[in-house]
């Protein structure tokens, strides 16, 4: 059977290409080579190697016009080159099975904000993606949930599968590793360091975040990676765009995000596996499969709990109790690639 993953993008752009790309890695290791469509096609990586690329190109329209015209051209691409099952990791009419990393119904609502004009074209696009599929992937409770409530995607073609991990990158390294990775990035030994990466720091909670560390009276250090901060802080500091964010993971103390919508957040996954904890507001979702162990929750709401944890945090570190020995007992689920493309094909009636 030929195989299709269709994507925005093949490279490290986002969370769903990253996503796309794990696909290719699991499928490679059955011996599959799937076709691959998208708007650009960073060839340098290891797993171009492992495709057969087909661009669609739509970057001459204006960016609004673009997830349209994608969807059209691909359904013509799909039956040239003979496709028989299609995954879509984008919204498109064409796609045998539609993965869901999150609505646009649901973070409107999460936002406060009223669906525009473009915003309805982006949902009726959605629509169609789960509406023409045979099964639809949520990639959390939380998200099949908005998916059966906010889309009505009949619970028979709607599956929950958790997203997959490198457990070749994100793994955890002993002590004296740890302190070379912190005199590294300039981490003080002094502090209880948590780590917030984000690429959209107002979602991700930072505000939440900065207001809290700001007034803390305890040892913390929060540690921004992604977007530069508009401004200077009290234990706050920027550590800018990072290539290897696994080192940074093994190196902190925490790792700390306080969204106001992540339907999944593998973030958490990629941090316990580094064998590093978390705290993480009780409303992103990869918290459903955290123990206790490895993730302190908090309401993004209520300023209390979020300095409650801080202080829960600190106290473990001070008690030599806070990393995490055996990160795979600490995750509900098997975050394996080639697990995850097995189950995938699974519910696509393949295996």
């Amino acid at each position: 059977m030929k195989i299709g993953i269709a994507c925005n993008a093949f490279g490290y752009s986002g969370g769903f290409e990253r996503y796309a790309l794990d696909l290719v890695n699991g499928l490679q290791r059955m011996g599959i080579t799937p076709t691959f469509f998208a708007r650009r096609f960073d060839t340098a990586l290891a797993e171009y190697r492992m495709i057969e690329p087909v661009e669609i190109k739509v970057g001459w329209l204006p960016g609004k016009l673009r997830d349209g015209a994608f969807s059209r051209a691909l359904e013509k691409e799909k039956a040239r080159h003979g496709i028989e099952l299609l995954i879509g990791c984008n919204r498109n009419t064409a796609s045998d099975v539609a993965v869901c990393g999150g609505t646009h119904r649901g973070y409107l609502a999460a936002s406060g904000k009223a669906a525009g004009f473009w915003d309805s074209r982006q949902i009726a696009l959605e629509e169609c993606f789960y509406a023409n599929a045979r099964r639809v992937i949520a990639h959390s409770a939380l998200m099949a949930k908005e998916l059966a409530t906010l889309y009505q995607v009949p619970a028979t073609k709607l599956a929950t599968l958790y997203p997959p991990v490198s457990g070749e990158r994100f793994v955890t390294v002993d002590d004296e590793q740890r302190r070379a990775l912190r005199r590294r990035f300039g981490l003080p030994d002094d502090k209880v360091v948590f780590v917030f990466p984000s690429s959209s720091h107002q979602r991700k909670g930072l505000p939440v975040l900065r207001a809290a560390f700001e007034r803390s009276g305890l040892p913390v250090l929060l540690a921004v990676v992604g977007r530069p901060l508009d401004k200077p802080g009290r234990n706050l500091i920027d550590l800018g765009y990072q290539k290897h964010i696994e080192q940074l993971y093994q190196a902190v103390d925490y790792t700390i995000l306080a969204s106001s919508y992540e339907p999944f957040g593998l973030v958490g996954i990629e941090s316990a596996l580094c064998g590093t904890p978390l705290v993480l507001a009780d409303n992103i979702a990869c918290t459903e499969v955290l123990s206790d162990a490895a993730c302190l929750r908090f309401d993004r709401e209520q300023p209390a709990t979020l300095e409650a944890a801080l202080a829960e945090a600190v106290r473990r570190v001070g008690a030599g109790a806070a990393r995490l020995a055996e990160p795979r007992r600490e995750i509900r689920y098997d975050a394996d690639v080639t697990r995850h493309v097995e189950q995938l094909l699974a519910c696509a009636g393949l295996r």
